[in-house]
């Protein structure tokens, strides 16, 4: 069977899975890899293959097995050298190996953003021991948020507001962190006014942004999402400006999110993700071409526009409370009934604040589009056997 182009994705969650509809819409045969059986771009892609991706041997087995035209990692945990060897020996990956290995570490990314580039952060330390993150929370004084330099989805990320905590915030990191790195970044806190997503595709025509994406996180990690949120025409020039001097120094092709923090005319850098993004599901219903779309199409060197438009949309996640391997979900068809969207990932099992799905909601502006997809999130339950 034909196919324009074979590409071998690492890590299969919902955002994977999702990538996985938007490379076969274009052709691609899917290779669909992750540590565990049936994750959800599995269930969509055309091969799958299961084994940790820690593991620097069965990585590089796989991929010469297969002999993708593309890599395409979709997680953090990867063996990084692992994919900079295979590049060095003629492998595609995507957007490159040394994106990955800088952005796989919060540490890599943010000292090439805020020491070569010169753009603004946070003030930060790192530290490896809660000695070393008591001294660098002097530095960076309280509040401050601790979290680990290798992780995903928030896991290990806190807000210490007295000293007494810094070593309840230590271990909460240490237990969340991705890798065999004991390592986090402590910074001082911002009191931003909001944060944002800005979706930045790189792609062989240049630099395409999305409208920039509002989002509200708890527990570190995303709860909702907003497009477009308002910006001061001088606030999105300079997140524009910042985006472009990361994702130009990184190189390669496909759609990074780039995350900021505002307060009034003023952008901090946050984190970046060579990759698409958790905030950006809402794209899903808000832009003719979703955030899967560009990163398929820029990979695949396919045109992008050079303009992107958003209608007022949002999405609220679906979270499970316990672990389980026997569950349902009810009240999709309440959920829907006044015009929102319900997407189910597929994952296996439960997990506490897992997330299991997302709703999604149009509106005439974005309070209404926010509304709408949070009462579509609540209608949703997920029903347990066990």
């Amino acid at each position: 069977m034909a196919f324009t182009a074979k590409i071998l994705l690492l890590g299969s969650g919902e955002l994977g899975r999702e990538f996985v509809i938007s490379a076969k819409r274009l052709g691609a045969y899917v290779v669909a890899c992750d540590s565990y059986a049936a994750a959800p771009a599995m269930q969509v892609a055309d091969e799958a293959e299961v084994f940790s991706m820690l593991d620097g041997e069965a990585l590089r087995a796989v991929i010469e097995r297969h002999g993708p035209d593309y890599v395409v990692p979709e997680v953090e945990a990867i063996r990084t050298e692992v994919l900079a060897e295979l590049e060095a020996s003629g492998v595609n990956v995507v957007p490159s190996a040394r994106a990955t290995q800088m952005t796989m570490n919060r540490d890599a990314i943010r000292d090439l953003a805020a020491q070569d580039l010169s753009v603004r952060t946070s003030t930060y330390r790192y530290a490896e021991s809660l000695d070393e993150v008591r001294a660098a929370a002097e530095v960076t004084g309280l509040p401050c948020v601790i979290k680990p330099v290798m992780s995903s989805s928030g896991k290990g990320q806190s807000t210490v507001r007295s000293a007494d905590e810094l070593e309840a915030a230590w271990d909460y990191a240490c237990a969340g962190m991705r890798g065999d790195r004991a390592r986090v970044i402590v910074e001082g806190f911002i009191d931003f006014d909001y944060e944002i997503t800005l979706l930045t595709v790189r792609h062989k025509d240049g630099v395409t942004f999305c409208p920039p994406i509002g989002h509200r996180q708890e527990r570190g990690d995303y709860r909702e999402s907003w497009q477009p949120t308002p910006m001061s025409g001088t606030a999105i020039a300079q997140a524009q400006d910042m985006a472009r001097k990361v994702v130009d120094n990184l190189g390669g092709y496909g759609l990074f999110g780039v995350e900021f923090f505002v307060k009034g005319e003023e952008v901090i850098f946050s984190e970046l993700s060579p990759r698409p993004h958790d905030t950006g599901m809402v794209t899903l219903v808000s832009q003719n071409l979703n955030e899967f779309d560009l990163h398929a199409r820029a990979i695949l060197g396919l045109p992008v526009p050079d303009h992107i438009r958003a209608r007022p949309a949002a999405s609220a996640v679906i979270l499970a409370d316990r672990d389980s391997e026997a569950f349902g979900f009810s009240g999709l068809a309440e959920a829907m009934a006044e015009g929102a969207d319900v997407r189910i990932f597929g994952k296996p099992v439960t997990r506490p604040y897992r997330r299991m799905g997302v709703a999604l909601a149009t509106a005439g502006d974005t309070d209404a589009a926010r509304e709408a997809a949070a009462k579509a999130a609540e209608t949703v339950s997920i029903t347990y056997g066990d």
